[in-house]
């Protein structure tokens, strides 16, 4: 399928909801985009969600993200609640504009839902030349270490930086040991999974998916490391942000559609021009990737990634190609198609 083909599916399902087409075709750049680098959990297969939201009224389809208080370098929005993927661009580039006066920008965003891939605002910012963070923090659903309950969001963080001749590098990371869909799958296919993803009812490490998600919770991220750098974004993106947090953060996927959630986002971005000659910073940066990539491999590996080479390799091929979808986001497609009465793509 052709990437212009899925997102004028999306931007006609959206405009169905009331949207405006411009914020419509934002949403469905952000989302198709996220799909050609194969991240599927967080592209379009999550439309048909995000669209019952709005249609129960948990999102505005008309909403207006608009700033409340600014400064030379920073700025805080309150989004609304707005399909999330616009919010979210108005942010980065209200950090982008910050960033070309003050050589920084930070902003935060309340009153929003899930964003979707983080690495997409990220990489906003390579394309004027700058360093670009995102991140947000998520309803609670990891433990802390010796915690019985969960007590902190999976918080996804991304960074994207330029390069030269090279890719930019970017990573999209969230702060639990495994994305829950790995323990969905494992429960749907019968199979245990590995005792450092998830905990039971107690908190003690388990390898039985059935518990999920009615029961026990996702460990964190290389321990007391990954709940440490949670905390860190729920500060910078919720507590800081005026956003609701942890326990007072709704699920956008589990809890009444009608309810916003109160998810809060942060993001940065550093000019590189105004610390150093940008010629200078992409040569340096094309010679740290040539050097890790060119490191002395493991046996029987094939090569070093740096982070992003594979989806930047994936993107160029589903652009070429045309996109290959998975069954479970042609489903989740064709069946937005039919709570809409659209025509199905598939």
């Amino acid at each position: 399928m052709k990437v212009e083909t899925l997102q004028e599916f999306c931007v006609q399902a959206m405009l169905k909801c009331g949207m405006s087409e411009g914020p419509a075709r934002i949403a469905a750049e952000v989302l198709v985009t996220t799909d050609a680098w194969g991240v599927y959990s967080h592209g379009t297969r999550a439309l048909r969600q995000y669209l019952k939201r709005m249609r129960a009224g948990g999102l505005k389809a008309q909403a207006r993200p608009h700033i409340i208080h600014e400064g030379p370098a920073f700025a805080m929005l309150d989004a609304d609640n707005a399909l999330a993927m616009v919010s979210a661009c108005r942010a980065m580039e209200i950090a982008i504009a910050k960033a070309k006066s003050a050589g920084i920008g930070y902003v935060t965003v309340k009153n929003s839902c899930h964003f979707g891939a983080a690495g997409y605002y990220a990489n906003m910012a390579v394309k004027e030349n700058m360093i670009g963070m995102a991140m947000s923090n998520v309803d609670t659903n990891v433990v802390a270490p010796s915690s019985k309950k969960p007590v902190i969001g999976c918080n996804p963080l991304a960074y994207a930086v330029p390069a030269g001749k090279e890719k930019p590098v970017f990573l999209d990371i969230a702060m639990s040991t495994v994305a829950a869909g790995k323990i969905a799958a494992a429960k749907f296919a019968g199979k245990r999974i590995p005792n450092t993803w998830y905990v039971d009812d107690e908190g003690l490490p388990t390898t039985d998916p059935s518990l999920y998600p009615e029961h026990g919770a996702l460990q964190p991220m290389a321990g007391h490391k990954g709940f440490g750098l949670a905390i860190l974004i729920e500060v910078l993106s919720a507590v800081l942000a005026g956003a609701a947090v942890t326990k007072q953060l709704k699920s956008w996927g589990l809890e009444d559609p009608a309810n916003p959630t109160g998810h809060g986002h942060a993001f940065i971005a550093i000019d590189i021009a105004a610390l150093m000659p940008l010629a200078a910073f992409q040569e340096r940066m094309d010679q740290m990737i040539r050097e890790i990539r060119n490191a002395p491999r493991a046996k029987g590996a094939d090569r070093i990634y740096l982070p992003g080479e594979i989806e930047w390799q994936r993107y160029e091929e589903q652009k070429q190609k045309g996109l290959s979808l998975p069954p479970e986001v042609i489903d989740s497609l064709n069946g937005l198609a039919d709570d809409l009465e659209l025509e199905r793509l598939f």
